[in-house]
Order: C-alpha cells, then sequence, then structure tokens
C-alpha cells in the first residue's frame, strides 16, 4: 500500500542515536553508525522523531510501504518493559490512532500484561484520546480562555509585514528586500496562535514561513534557505516554530541550510506552545 513512512537520508546522519528513544514504535535503531529503519512494519509515519534529529536527517515520504502492524509494534515494544509500554499508549494517544491503540490495549489484555500509568499521564492520555488528536492535531477548545482575556475592541494595531510573499517556496531568493535583513522563519501556525506576532517578532524582520510536517519539501527548503544564506548578507535568524514534536523540524532545516551555505549567521529560537505562550 502507498502511505506515510520515515525517510533517512544516510549521508546527513551521524549516528547520535537521539532519535531512538523518541520513536515509540521502536522502530529505529544504529547500525554501522547510522540511524536505520528496521521495518516498515513498525512505522506509523507519524513523525514523532523528525524534531530530535539535530541534523535534519529525517523526513517523512508517501511509498509503497507495508502495512504498519500494531500487534507487531506490540510484541516488539513489550520487550524494552513498561515505561516503553506506556510511551507508546501516549504516542497513539496523543495523535488520535483510537483503532491502533484499542488493538495495543487488546494486546496487553490478552497478553496478561498490566501497566499502571502515572497519574497526570494517565489523566492525559484519556482526554487525549477523547479529544482524538495530539497538540499536533487534536481538537481541542479553547474559547473559554480566550474570553477571558480579550483585547479592547477599540485598540487598533498595525501590520508589521513588509513583503510578499511569505511562503518559502514561493520566495525568491535574489529578492532585494533580502539584503541585509534580519529574517524571521516561522511555522506556518505559529502567527495564529501567538497574538502578539506582528509586535514582539515581526517588527522590522523579513518574515517567510512554512509546515515541516505537511509540506513535502524538506530539500528544496533547504536549498532555498542556504542560497539566501549564502547571497543575502542576512544579519540575523529568528526562527519561531510550535511545541509539537514535528514542528522542530524548522529548526532542523534552518540549521541544515546555514551549515550548506558555510555562513555564521546568528540565531534566536524561540516555542510556542499551542495556547500561545513562548515556552
Amino acid at each position: 500500500m502507498k502511505r506515510e513512512v520515515i525517510r533517512i537520508d544516510e549521508g546527513k546522519c551521524n549516528g547520535c542515536g537521539l532519535c531512538i528513544p523518541n520513536c515509540p514504535e521502536g522502530a529505529l535503531q544504529v547500525t554501522d553508525g547510522k540511524a536505520r529503519l528496521i521495518s516498515d512494519l513498525f512505522c506509523d509515519g507519524l513523525g514523532a522523531c523528525i524534531g530530535h534529529c539535530p541534523q535534519g536527517a529525517i523526513t517523512v515520504e508517501k511509498r509503497e510501504a507495508e502495512p504498519y502492524d500494531e500487534k507487531k509494534v506490540m510484541k516488539n515494544i513489550v520487550k524494552a518493559g513498561p515505561e516503553t509500554i506506556k510511551a507508546h499508549l501516549k504516542h497513539l494517544a496523543d495523535h488520535g490512532q483510537d483503532e491502533f491503540l484499542m488493538i495495543a490495549e487488546k494486546y496487553l489484555k490478552d497478553n496478561k500484561i498490566k501497566v499502571q500509568p502515572d497519574d497526570a499521564k494517565e489523566k492525559d492520555m484519556k482526554h487525549q484520546h477523547s479529544a482524538c488528536g495530539c497538540p499536533g492535531s487534536a481538537m481541542q477548545d479553547f474559547t473559554g480562555e480566550s474570553a477571558a482575556k480579550q483585547e479592547p475592541s477599540n485598540v487598533k494595531l498595525s501590520s508589521e509585514l513588509r513583503q510578499w510573499p511569505i511562503e518559502l517556496h514561493l520566495l525568491n531568493p535574489a529578492a532585494p528586500y533580502l539584503k541585509g535583513a534580519e529574517l524571521l522563519v516561522a511555522a506556518d501556525c505559529v502567527p495564529f496562535a501567538y497574538a502578539d506576532f506582528h509586535r514582539r517578532f515581526l517588527k522590522g524582520k523579513i518574515l517567510t514561513i512554512f509546515c515541516p510536517k505537511l509540506d513535502d519539501s524538506a530539500e528544496a527548503y533547504i536549498d532555498k534557505l542556504s542560497e539566501i544564506f549564502k547571497n543575502s548578507g542576512l544579519k540575523s535568524v529568528t526562527i519561531v516554530h510550535m511545541e509539537v514534536p514535528c514542528c522542530f523540524g524548522v529548526e532542523s532545516i534552518v540549521q541544515e541550510a546555514i551549515a550548506k551555505s558555510g555562513k555564521n549567521i546568528p540565531i534566536k529560537e524561540y516555542t510556542i506552545s499551542i495556547k500561545g505562550d513562548i515556552i
């Protein structure tokens, strides 16, 4: 079947192994100095490992692959002990994988394996499971909280946007406004989550945005950013991304592009919570 599975660029991978504990399915291992996918059967394609690769070597691609098999994953995971099992169950709940979660729970029950999650984690899992999603994809309702902190309606704010277009795949690396600029690289969701985005981050900067999870353009983005870094004489780069795991891929792409450009550009990096706070 054709489905999403992770892809590891062996040329970029340095075998650090940071991705391995962040793969709840146990689908990764380091062999011959490189991280490798053990089997398509173990990879759910959700990309929890992406944001933990400092080299930007992991992406998600859509290709022909064997169907993900939750029973085989559970058989593999239980060998690692209760903490790994708990992490996997939470991973499934976080990403709204209700069907796989039920299969996993049935596997534990059928094999008389008891796992007692921490109270806080258990509460969080039940909340995420019932909501059918994770901080990155779950349905969550903040309307009550938003209503309590509304700004006065007569306050008029001005846009700090200085150029167009802003999507990275549309941005011209030779655009004159990039020369000697301070560049702001933001994940797509950030301006919607962080209320003071224009004044706090965008003011005085040139903006570009993209999504490392949904955009299938990591290599193209690295190449384009590298060209910008190499030829524009940027003063600085500010990275702003969301707290969800896959969004850390923004930082990985920027770091890879700077390394490829051979330039030494100052970087500031900020993480935004899904409730709109700077973490």
